[in-house]
């Protein structure tokens, strides 16, 4: 965070490591540079919106210990420790590692109205969330391995 910020171009984030909420800058880039420094899939998914085919990514069956943070700007965002099988092939979670490192938008695409997930920090797609998924939340963050980087403990 640099002294001459203005508040508008900050967000608080919860940092895993410090376990404290910190204000933080906004990442925001151009197509250009997200096209630069990610690989086409994760581009497709995180910054198009786009969605992996089920049992492909290479998180959905991964049972390693960690956190698992934006692949666009390194927010914390899911613990292994909520992480799940729910059997649709993509990585799933019953929380965020914090309700503010994550924003939730109405998605009406493809005929249905879903809850799609999104980095608080840098508005990357994740995937969606669902009132499907086990105690103690009833939730299913369902999300995309290329939007997400895993940090092991």
């Amino acid at each position: 965070m640099t002294s001459n910020s203005n508040n508008e171009n900050l967000v608080p984030i919860y940092s895993v490591k410090s376990g404290n909420v910190e204000m933080v800058e906004k990442v925001v880039k151009t197509d250009k540079e997200w096209r630069e420094i990610l690989s086409s899939d994760s581009y497709s998914v995180a910054r198009k919106q786009g969605t992996e085919l089920a049992f492909t990514g290479k998180y959905h069956d991964c049972h390693e210990d960690g956190i698992y943070e934006c692949v666009c700007c390194g927010t914390d965002l899911f613990d292994s420790k909520a992480k799940f099988d729910s059997g649709t092939g993509w990585p799933s979670f019953w929380e965020p590692v914090a309700s503010q490192n994550v924003k939730e938008h109405e998605d009406k695409s493809l005929g249905m109205i879903r809850i799609e997930v999104l980095c608080a920090r840098c508005e990357a797609h994740l995937g969606h969330v669902f009132n499907d998924g086990p105690k103690p939340t009833g939730l299913r963050y369902c999300m995309n391995s290329a939007a997400l980087k895993l940090s092991k403990r």
